[in-house]
Parts: C-alpha cells; structure tokens; sequence
C-alpha cells in the first residue's frame, strides 16, 4: 500500500512539474525570473491540490515543501554563468539547501503511511461544511504554504543574479556553514526523536533528552536557523534590499505562532507528563532548562 501511494505521489509531482514548466515557458512577456518561479510554484499547487481531492488526502501536498527547491536550484544554477557566478559558491549556496531538501524528503518517506493516513494538522483544518474544508483546503494547507515557500527561498534569486560573486567569498562560507550546521542540528534532533520512539517503553512519555532536553522542538529550532542561514547567505555576501528580512522573519513568526502550539497542544492531550516538560523547556530556542 505504501509502496504504491508512493508510486502516485511521484507521479503528481512530476506531472506538476511538467505542466508548470510548460506553461511558465510560453511566457516571454514575463522578464522577471522570480516572478515566472513564482507562478510556476502556484501552477504545481493547484495540480497537487487536484490531487489530493482526487485521493481524499492532503498529505499529498507534504512533500511540496522539501522538492520545491530543486527544480529552482536547477533553474537558476543554469542561468547564472550569464553573471559569472564562481562554481564554488555555487557549491557553497546550493549544497546546503540540497542537504535540507533530501533529509526532509526522506523523513516525509520514513514517516508517512500511504494514503490510508493524513495529518492530524490537516484532518483539524479541515473541520467544518464542504465549502469551508475546501476553501481552507486549497489555501491554508496548499497555497499559503506555497506563498511562504516561495517568500523564504527569495534570497536566492538575489544571490544566482548577482554579479558580486564571480571569486571565493568568505562571508558566503560562513553563512553557507551556519546553514549547513541548521540541517546538522534537525538530524540529529530527529534521529534522536526517532530511536527514542522506537522502545515501546516510551510509549505516552514525553521524549526529554539529548536535544529535546534543551528544547520542546529542536528539529523547528534547526529549521528556523536554515532559513536564517539562506537569507544570511545574501545579507552577508552581496547588496540586499532591508525588506528580505521578511524572508526568515516570516518563518520564525510561523513556527513560535502556528507550528510549535499546535505540536504543544497535541503533546498536552497525549502525554500526561507533557505539562511539566513544557513548563521547564523553552519553547523553541536551544537553551538550559529551568530545572
């Protein structure tokens, strides 16, 4: 069964792909390569929102997140000779964030179940009339996200457009490293999660050790700090506009506001032993418990 979902959830994407691509290519009267990215991301979710109405399941769209960046990374690493961007900081910006993409994906393949299962984010989204579900099925859990994406991965276009980086850039090192230690952070934070899961011991305890006795979502800390990194990558190596900040303040804000409550509150209706962690754990941030 998974094998199979698995089977389909390839095959939506790559049809998303195909019709994406072929209809932002007709588009020469679009100069601006990020705005032709950015309908590109749109087209292929709403091909993947069809898809997960046609399945009865929204999970379909998980993965989105994670593969989006490498048809980007493949598009503007192939315009980018046209700039003289050097091969190494090509290297330097893209590794990291293939890094990220492949340790997501492979969570997303480890964790999901196939078809038969959805996530209790979206089965709780989803409460309510048809109009209702399918409104907040197509923007809350399909395009808004998107939109996020879409916002956060900005700096690279400013970073594959600029003509500062044609030599060895020793800011774009350290941010590329600071980027790279992010993913490092949410391995380990999951590999941690996942071995503590499974000893049936654990079952109904609430995981406090390793970097989970510092933090209540280690694995969104290190998530966070990767895109902090993406956007440092720019800030530190070439001129920025002072409004790409709102690449990764916009994904600090949705993790402290949206994603690490709806964890904490699932976490306080499952374990009894939850309550005390959260009040002595911060929240996000890496940082000494208060006992």
């Amino acid at each position: 069964m998974k094998k199979l979902s698995l089977l389909l959830v390839s095959l939506w994407y790559v049809l998303a792909l195909l019709i994406s691509f072929r209809v932002t290519e007709s588009m020469d009267e679009i100069n601006n390569i990020w705005i032709k990215i950015l309908i590109a991301h749109i087209i292929a979710t709403i091909v993947i929102y069809i898809g997960s109405v046609i399945n009865k399941n929204s999970s379909l769209y998980d993965p989105f997140w994670s593969l989006a960046p490498f048809p980007i990374i493949i598009f503007l690493y192939s315009i980018s000779d046209i700039n003289n961007l050097s091969t190494l900081n090509k290297v330097l910006i893209s590794a990291p964030i293939i890094f990220w993409s492949v340790r997501l994906t492979r969570n997303w393949v480890i964790s999901w179940d196939g078809f038969g299962h959805e996530d209790f984010r979206y089965i709780e989204l989803k409460k309510g009339n048809k109009i209702k579900l399918e409104f907040i099925n197509f923007t809350g859990i399909h395009l808004i996200p998107t939109l996020q994406v879409n916002l956060s991965l900005l700096p690279l276009y400013f970073l594959f457009n600029s003509y500062e980086l044609s030599s060895l850039n020793h800011s774009l090192i350290f941010a590329s490293s600071f980027t790279t230690l992010a993913v490092i952070i949410e391995t380990i934070a999951d590999e941690q999660m996942r071995s503590f899961r499974k000893d049936a011991k654990n079952d109904g305890v609430t995981m406090n050790r390793g970097l989970w006795k510092y933090s209540r979502h280690p694995n969104y800390f290190g998530e966070v700090m990767f895109w902090v990194g993406l956007y440092l990558m720019a800030f530190l190596s070439i001129k920025t506009p002072a409004w790409l900040i709102l690449s990764p303040l916009s994904m600090l804000i949705l993790f402290i506001f949206i994603s690490c409550p709806l964890m904490d509150n699932r976490s306080l209706k499952k374990r009894r032993d939850y309550k005390n962690y959260m009040t002595n754990t911060s929240q996000l941030f890496i940082w000494f418990p208060k006992i």
